[in-house]
């Protein structure tokens, strides 16, 4: 569970609660964030399809004799996260080719970390789950778009339940509690569903502080795109992991 910021993509107005953008602008920018965020799914989408039903190719991320992961599948499991370090600390350093490069580099190896979820829940359930997710991630998409309200209160609230969910599933994994799994999962959904329409709306402030065409607004919407697919990506596991029907 990954989450990049959007804190570094603008200076102070992007949060503002009276900042008024040019709706051209905004348009424009976040264009080119979901076009980086559709291409980042179907990637990962891509990958992960391939990688789960290809036992050849899967069987250098597990070993199938004792259930666990190669050393490989484990480089792979934290790749993405070493990635997105990379994007958020060295984003005004590196170019916004070499940012692309490293944004697609990523998606390619999330969706190979993500394999293993065709070993685990039907086809039929992991399409259901991503079509729903889909619909409650595009619900949020609007709500963080057309609302009034400032949910920069709200935002700092979800970060802290964020960093809360997080020490829980460490200690899970040492506890191994299926009740404390469902409560993860459950909280997952609402953090995840509430940080979408927060950096929805952070989004649609940043994007009326950017020059159009310029490398700056490049790298600012492959972070937002960033931002968007992690959360996402994660409320599709949390719901699969409530409703995905397992093998």
């Amino acid at each position: 569970m990954f989450r990049s910021s959007l804190s570094s993509l603008a200076p102070d107005t992007a949060v503002h609660p009276g900042f008024v953008a040019n709706p051209d602008d905004v348009r424009a920018f976040l264009s080119k964030v979901f076009t980086y965020m559709t291409v980042a799914l179907v990637l990962s989408g891509g990958v992960a399809y391939w990688l789960g039903h290809d036992m050849a190719m899967l069987s250098y991320l597990i070993d199938f004799n004792t259930g666990k992961q190669t050393i490989l599948g484990w480089v792979v499991l934290f790749a993405p996260l070493a990635l997105v370090l990379v994007m958020g600390g060295l984003m005004n350093k590196l170019s916004g080719t070499a940012l692309l490069g490293v944004f697609v580099l990523y998606s390619a190896l999330t969706g190979a970390s993500l394999s293993y979820i065709f070993l685990i829940y039907t086809g039929g359930s992991i399409a259901t789950v991503f079509f729903v997710t889909s619909a409650v991630f595009a619900l949020m998409v609007i709500a963080g778009y057309t609302t009034k309200t400032d949910l920069t209160k709200l935002g700092s609230i979800l970060f802290i339940g964020l960093i809360g969910i997080v020490i829980a599933m460490v200690v899970n994994m040492f506890m191994h509690s299926s009740t404390m799994g469902y409560i993860i999962s459950v909280l997952s959904v609402v953090i995840f569903t509430g940080l979408t329409a927060y950096d929805m709306q952070r989004l649609k402030q940043v994007g009326g502080t950017v020059i159009s065409g310029t490398e700056m607004a490049q790298k600012m919407a492959l972070m937002g795109a960033l931002s968007l697919y992690l959360d996402f990506l994660n409320l599709f596991l949390a719901l699969l992991r409530l409703f995905g029907n397992k093998k």
